[in-house]
This record gives C-alpha cells, structure tokens and sequence, in this order.
C-alpha cells in the first residue's frame, strides 16, 4: 500500500459496520513548562477545574502520567474529554487554570474509542461501589 494514511470517515463507517462504539473522544497531552512547581502551585484550582468539567459531563477521565519506572510524577498527565469537535475540546483545554498559568501547555488529538470494557459493581446494601 503507497498511501501513509486514511480517512477517518472510512475507519469510523468500518467501525460501526462492525458494531464498534465508534465514540470520537479528545485526548489532551499536559505538560510542565518550567518544572514541577508551577504545577504543584496550581493543582489545586486545576482540580477544582477538572471537577466541574466531569459534574457537567465534559469529563470522560484524567489522571497523571508516571515516570516509565511508575515510581514518580514529572507534572504530566492526560485528559480526556467529550466535545463536538477539535476546536471545541481545545477550548476547554485553553481554560485549564494550568494551561491559563503557563504552568503547563498542552496539545489535543481526536481519539476514536472502539474496544474496551467497564465493569462497574455496586453493592446494593451497602451503597458501595467499585470500577474494576
């Protein structure tokens, strides 16, 4: 094959031939700008930010990125955001009290989630629950 890509409508429409979720998601990569204290300064109005986003429903999931010896935080991290387009979804990430900062800058790539599983337990008298 010569060609180096192909259209995201066709892998979508081969997706939902399939039965796949064929759900367009956002993917933003954070980083630090200079170091991990302007980060650490900001953490707190920045997950104050991210617990607005998940209460409105922009949120689909966000965490930190550990060292490849999963033993430290550098400050980076991944969010994952349900929008209606690229546009949109770097809008939001521009707003991002880290990335308003300077703390962090950011890029954002469209994700097309296809496979996977969530198994989600709740213990009916207790309340509790569990995502495995």
């Amino acid at each position: 094959m010569s060609n180096s890509s192909v259209p995201a409508k066709g892998i979508v429409e081969e997706c939902q031939k399939r039965g796949y979720l064929a759900k367009q998601l956002y993917m933003v990569s954070t980083r630090p700008v200079n170091g991990i204290g302007p980060v650490m300064e900001n953490l707190g109005v920045h997950l104050a930010f991210q617990e607005e986003l998940e209460k409105t429903g922009v949120m689909f999931a966000a965490g930190p990125n550990w060292t490849d010896d999963e033993q430290d935080w550098e400050g980076d991290g991944t969010v994952v955001y349900r929008a209606a387009s690229l546009a949109e979804a770097k809008a939001i990430a521009a707003r991002d009290p880290m990335h308003t900062s300077g703390a962090r800058t950011f890029t954002v790539r469209p994700w097309l989630i296809n496979e996977g599983t969530i198994t989600l337990e709740i213990g009916f008298a207790t309340g509790r629950f569990r995502l495995v």
